[in-house]
């Protein structure tokens, strides 16, 4: 019986990486009409490229998640769940208990309700907080009361005073309002992990502590691994550092350039007016020293050269946290509006190298989780659902490498899935959203981010100039001093668009990004209807209402191409 490629690549589970290595040199042709010219022909990868985007999550994608045998039952400290009483104390005591323990502990929940009005901080490496499920039968970290009615012991003074320095106010005049912005718009959560007595997120230049340099960096070409160093005696193989680029040459800088190619959009002051913090920032490993050639764990973001220098800088963190198996459910509560939340904020979690968060259920939230300061985190089998207008899902923002796998979001959000400020190389992979979604890419010099095989379900609430049916899939917010929405070589791969309703189906469907960034990849958006794709400045664009059935997910193709 002949077998065609396409059937070859059902039979070796979908891997065309597999396929490739039987063939030995080049792809065939019949194989590479399966596949889009941008990962199937060579001239096009060249002109057109891609970042490798598998190395997100939990060690650079290259490992599983592992387990902490050693246990610290709440049970222990007096926390009954189902009972009604306050389990605050309890909870707060087992997890001092576990900060005391020398190696990797799991604080482990049972099965039932716990009432919870503090915050449970994680604040050393090793600590997985974990319960028994996350569905019917699991465990409930339920919160009566929001973060604003809780001290959080000076944590947000910074982001407070900044809001009031910067005039940052909720103003109506015809809702006599005018208050402060909610910190808990993008702060804070009931479960925070970070560094002692370190900052969660850089507001005021003021409070900007010296950068430990640890080694400057001659040279490196992006998206290579290897880099030159002129005296690497200060490295070892196996530190976890930060590569650090800095904009000190104003807006037409090198660093500008390269985050932006020659775009024609507007380039935010934000940019160039704070040069000595880093403009983009890389946590990475030492991988191999070999004289002054020195091998890291994930390709270079930007290359190093006399131009655009860089350097290893040291980078205080928490290593192998993590959140897993159960539920967090808030009160029904009212929505006071964008940038007004009072806090029912589920998890915030900062400052991690090597963590994860899986089997989560969040219901109620004004966000589920947010993110800051993070490297190769793994956020996996997440829910959000609930009746109340969320913020953020599973918020991404100032991390790198961190990979989302399998979110569903049935609630209603202001941002669904959002690449926020100095976002680099994060993942949405396998992401469901149900109700208002949007692929928020929230400025900020973002980039390097990637949409893969995400399914979204609309209504068309918008007309187009001809009067078709048209959804703003990339609504997207971010201040206009990090305009503009991206940095180059965001992608959206094999993006599912669902109508559900107000488009025939004999209509085409205009999907509008009305104000991105340069050089986006959009390949193999498809529907249950004809898209038409209105995305500005213009992206490359391929496979438009075909989908990519061959490699469904990007990210897993890419990281078997590198594990094989």
């Amino acid at each position: 019986m002949m077998i065609n490629w396409t059937q070859k690549l059902r039979i070796c589970g979908g891997s065309v990486a597999t396929v490739l290595m039987m063939v030995g040199a080049g792809i065939p042709s019949a194989l590479a009409q399966e596949l889009p010219a941008i990962i199937s022909d060579p001239q096009t990868r060249e002109e057109n490229p891609l970042p490798d985007f598998s190395y997100a999550g939990y060690d650079f994608g290259g490992a599983p998640i592992p387990q902490a045998d050693r246990v610290i039952d709440v049970a222990d400290f007096g926390a009954v769940p189902d009972d009604g009483i306050d389990d605050s104390k309890a909870l707060l005591d087992a997890m001092k208990a576990a900060h005391e323990v020398v190696g990797p502990v799991r604080v482990q929940l049972h099965a039932g309700r716990y009432n919870l009005t503090e915050i449970l901080w994680i604040e050393k490496s090793g600590i997985v907080l974990s319960g028994v499920g996350m569905g019917d039968g699991g465990t409930e970290l339920f919160m009566p009361r929001p973060l604003n009615q809780i001290d959080d012991g000076g944590a947000l003074d910074e982001i407070r005073q900044y809001l009031k320095e910067n005039d940052k106010f909720a103003r109506d005049k015809n809702a006599n309002l005018d208050v402060l912005f909610s910190p808990y718009s993008w702060t804070a959560g009931f479960i925070w992990a970070r560094v002692p007595g370190g900052r969660h997120a850089t507001y005021l230049q003021r409070y900007d502590r010296p950068i430990q340099t640890v080694a400057n960096i001659a040279s490196g070409k992006q998206f290579t691994r290897e880099l030159q160093v002129n005296e690497p005696g200060a490295l070892t193989v196996g530190d976890v550092l930060q590569i650090n680029w800095h904009n000190r040459a104003g807006p037409d800088g090198p660093l500008v350039k390269s985050l932006y190619g020659d775009t024609k959009e507007k380039i935010g002051s934000r940019h160039w007016e704070l040069p000595d913090r880093p403009l983009v920032r890389q946590a990475t490993r030492i991988e191999a020293i070999d004289g002054n050639q020195v091998t890291i764990a994930d390709p270079l973001l930007h290359s190093i050269s006399a131009e655009l220098p860089a350097y290893f800088a040291s980078w205080e963190h928490l290593s192998d946290v993590g959140i897993q198996d159960l539920s967090m459910v808030f009160p029904e509560n009212p929505d006071f509006g964008h940038h007004n939340e009072s806090g029912f904020n589920g998890i915030y979690f900062t400052g991690v190298h090597n963590g994860w968060i899986q089997n989560v259920r969040i219901k109620d939230s004004d966000s589920g989780i947010l993110t800051d300061d993070l490297g190769n985190v793994t956020i996996k089998n997440i829910v959000t659902e609930g009746s109340h207008l969320a913020h953020y899902s599973v918020h991404i923002g100032n991390v790198h490498n961190v990979l989302v796998d399998g979110l569903t979001v049935f609630n209603p959000t202001v941002h669904a899935l959002s690449f926020n400020t100095q976002s680099t190389r994060s993942v949405y992979k396998d992401a469901v959203v149900w109700t208002t979604p949007t692929l928020d890419q929230h400025a900020g010099a973002n980039h390097q981010n990637l949409y893969d095989n995400v399914t979204v379900h609309i209504r068309p609430d918008l007309k187009a100039a001809d009067g078709a049916p048209m959804y703003d899939l990339y609504k997207a917010g971010g201040a206009g001093y990090w305009l503009p929405g991206h940095g180059r070589y965001n992608t959206a791969w094999n993006v599912k668009v669902l109508v559900e309703g107000g488009a025939s189906p004999s209509e085409e469907v205009v999907i509008l990004g009305a104000s991105e960034g340069p050089d986006a990849r959009v390949i193999g958006m498809h529907s249950n209807r004809t898209l038409r794709l209105d995305h500005s400045p213009a992206p490359y664009q391929e496979w438009l209402n075909r989908p990519i059935s061959a490699v469904p997910s990007l990210y897993a193709y890419q990281l078997d191409q590198r594990q094989r």
